[in-house]
């Protein structure tokens, strides 16, 4: 069965940017799944993914546009550090979690004042080629429930 709209691909990746600065891997964890054509995953590696077979091993290269987007100057806010949930030790890189109107939301702080903090609110890794190597799993057909709710269920897992 082809990778294809409304399956479910079972998959293990290892990811990184290609700089070499940021690396993630499922190795010696239970494989990822999603289902295709949600936007569930980043379009530049779903685009890949289109047609594959369980048993494919390819390499993905997938520039910002296509993954995370282009980083933005322009989103970062100063905020006070009071509005930080449970911020502990305050330096730049680190990720926090801020309240906001909207609820929270997470950023990486990039200057620590003596009350307030600087944050970047674009995604850790917008801006930066991403490079994916790929194991296809399993590919099935996804459940009804799963085509109701846009995404894929683990084995085992039950949702309300």
């Amino acid at each position: 069965m082809q990778v294809q709209a409304d399956k479910v691909v079972v998959f293990h990746y290892t990811v990184r940017d290609s700089e070499g600065a940021f690396s993630e891997s499922s190795e010696g964890r239970e494989p990822m799944l999603y289902l295709h054509g949600h936007n569930n995953i980043v379009p530049g590696l779903e685009a890949e993914m289109a047609g594959k077979e369980p048993g494919a091993k390819f390499t993905a290269t997938v520039p910002p546009e296509l993954a995370y987007g282009v980083a933005d100057p322009n989103a970062r806010v100063r905020v006070p550090i009071k509005h930080l949930v449970r911020p502990g030790k305050l330096e730049p890189g680190k990720m926090v979690t801020v309240n906001t109107q909207q609820g929270p939301r997470q950023a990486r702080i990039a200057k620590v004042g003596h009350f307030n903090v600087d944050l970047d609110l674009n995604h850790p890794l917008a801006g930066r080629t991403l490079v994916f190597d790929i194991e296809i799993v399993d590919v099935r057909d996804a459940t009804e429930e799963e085509l109701e709710h846009g995404h894929a269920h683990a084995p085992g897992t039950e949702h309300e």
